[in-house]
């Protein structure tokens, strides 16, 4: 007999966003493939990723380090390096507006016109880590102005006029000033405005947000996503938003995708996933993460480790590690199927 999930300790519902059904989409991820040709093996690190992002929303992507989200993300803007990455299946489907057609950017060239008009222009990314993204050979004003000077072919003054506007919105105080600094002269929080900065700097459609708020302390992590929350409101663009952490998913994101060994294990509402959470890896990373305000004895970890990347899997990634793990899961991999309305899982639990 199968065995119920257990519910997890989760946030009130006042902190967490709601759903969001426009059925608008302006991204559509089908069954995406990105593979690493390694001597030791074959790294299926993208693994058949289905993933919808609707237009003026925010789809959360979480998951463990090694899941497969930052390389989702490096898909969508053709940034896989070869050898040894590439797209080997799928399509990403960019759809436009304006009568514009829709374009598949997994068969564009990486390093062709149409991909370099796309990327930033249409796609911006805001990165992990700015010290590392921001060139600190140069000033900030100049590397806005130069992502400007790129995609909205106009001169050097008015790209100077255009980074000068966009420090002011993302509040850097004293952007005149500030454009002719450089990156190690600005903090960790003024470093990431200056990234959202330059990808809005040409109006993107699409916002990829690849752990936006990482090494930034708490009170800056709220900043920044008050201000990413209002930005994209001004700028009526989409976010997909790439993350380990829970409570940033509960604020900002629309939808959220829970991502284990290169594939989505369970999607649903924002709302629906953190109060009935399906899959039991879902359980596992909301039982592991410390609510405010509610006491516990001691925070339940999931148990075991990460199979090796390379490892040929016959059956349900997680079963390994899973509580509720049953014959069927050892021998047969679950479809990702829909449970309930707009909630769907890859577990047998649920048939």
């Amino acid at each position: 007999m199968n065995q119920p999930v257990q519910t997890a300790s989760r946030p009130e519902p006042g902190q967490i966003a709601g759903s969001v059904s426009s059925a608008d989409p302006i991204l559509e991820i089908k069954d995406l493939k990105t593979y690493f040709f390694l001597e030791r093996g074959t790294v299926k690190a993208v693994n058949g990723v289905n993933l919808t992002l609707e237009r003026q929303s925010t789809l959360g992507i979480v998951g463990e380090s090694g899941c497969g989200k930052s390389v989702t993300a490096a898909s969508v803007m053709r940034l896989v390096k070869f050898p040894p990455g590439k797209i080997v299946g799928g399509e990403i489907l960019l759809y436009r507006k304006n009568g514009q057609p829709s374009v598949d950017i997994a068969k564009l060239d990486p390093r062709g016109s149409e991909m370099r008009a796309i990327r930033g222009g249409e796609i911006a990314m805001i990165f992990q880590e700015p010290m590392t993204s921001l060139n600190p050979l140069q000033s900030v004003g100049k590397q806005i102005a130069e992502t400007v000077i790129l995609h909205q072919n106009v001169g050097t003054a008015a790209a100077m006029d255009r980074a000068e506007e966009m420090l002011h919105k993302v509040h850097i105080s004293a952007p005149k000033q500030r454009l002719r600094e450089y990156p190690h002269q600005l903090s960790g929080g003024m470093r990431q405005r200056v990234m959202i900065a330059m990808a809005l700097s040409c109006n993107p459609s699409i916002l990829v947000a690849d752990e936006p708020t990482t090494a930034l302390d708490v009170t800056v992590q709220a900043q920044i996503i008050d201000l990413m929350q209002k930005l994209q409101d001004d700028f009526k663009s989409s976010i997909m938003m790439i993350t380990h952490n829970l409570g940033v998913v509960s604020q900002m994101a629309d939808q959220v995708a829970v991502m284990y060994m290169g594939k989505v294990v369970e999607y649903a509402p924002t709302r629906e996933l953190f109060h009935h959470p399906l899959h039991p890896y879902t359980v596992g990373l909301l039982n592991s993460v410390p609510v405010l305000g509610k006491k516990k004895e001691k925070l339940v970890p999931i148990r075991g480790m990460v199979p090796s990347p390379t490892e040929q899997i016959r059956g349900c990634a997680f079963a390994a590690r899973c509580p509720h793990v049953m014959k069927k899961c050892i021998e047969i991999e679950p479809p990702l199927g829909e449970i309930s309305a707009g909630h769907q899982a890859a577990c047998w639990l649920h048939e």
